[in-house]
């Protein structure tokens, strides 16, 4: 039998012209994770769905279907006003590229979804996006698996805010060795969500496009580059 969901909370993470008149949209939503939906009719001027579709915006979406691409027949704002400017724009389709990519489909993470709806709140809240992202790149990477613990190496020893380590993949923090190093108080800060040291905001920096370029085989992040790029003007 087909697949039907109604009235699932949603974010639209991406949406590309599909035939004449339809899109194919990418969502990110509570209870079934990342779905690929065709939106049929969606870019005829007439059609209800073209104004709803739009990235970093609460919805309900219901659709049918089964397989990797089911039909999207309704979509409904749910109010809120997440209005993203500049670079908090740039922030959040940064946001939205690092789920296409590492988030596997049809694989609910709820509390990652409720992470990202905080964050968008906060980018719209004009909030210093440094902190913001990187709280939201290790709460992406723990919820999928991949962050180790901060507070303890990975020998189980806990960490010193005095000394300084190193971090493996797939490890977790080590004793410093030739790589990258990183203080004690920074990794723990990190663990805290607390990021107000300068030394911490550049290190976790560095730590967290280590990871990410790890578990993304190196594939490119176009808008970060867009972000490095947008800094330097």
């Amino acid at each position: 039998m087909k697949e039907r969901r109604d009235n699932e909370p949603a974010f639209v993470l991406h949406a590309t012209p599909w035939r004449e008149t339809s899109l194919i949209v990418e969502a990110f939503s509570r209870h079934h994770g990342r779905v690929a939906l065709v939106a049929r009719g969606a870019r005829r001027p007439m059609s209800s769905l073209k104004s709803r579709l739009l990235a970093f915006q609460p919805l309900e979406l219901s659709w049918f279907g089964q397989g990797g691409l089911r039909t999207l027949h309704a979509a409904e704002w749910q109010g809120g006003d997440l209005r993203l400017t500049g670079q908090a724009l740039m922030c959040g389709f940064y946001l939205n590229e690092l789920l296409l990519k590492l988030l596997p489909p049809d694989d609910p993470h709820e509390a990652l979804y409720d992470h990202y709806a905080d964050t968008l709140a906060e980018l719209s809240a004009r909030a210093d996006p440094e902190p913001v992202l990187r709280r939201f790149e290790l709460g992406l990477l723990s919820e999928l698996g991949y962050a180790q613990t901060l507070t303890h190496q990975a020998d189980g020893a806990p960490l010193r805010a005095d000394q300084t380590y190193g971090y493996a993949f797939d490890a977790g923090v080590v004793d410093a060795g030739a790589g990258a190093r990183y203080a004690g108080k920074t990794l723990l800060d990190m663990a805290a969500g607390d990021y107000s040291d300068p030394r911490t905001q550049a290190e976790s920096k560095l730590l967290m496009r280590a990871l990410i370029n790890h578990y993304l085989n190196d594939k490119p992040l176009y808008t970060r580059q867009l972000l490095i790029e947008l800094q330097q003007l």
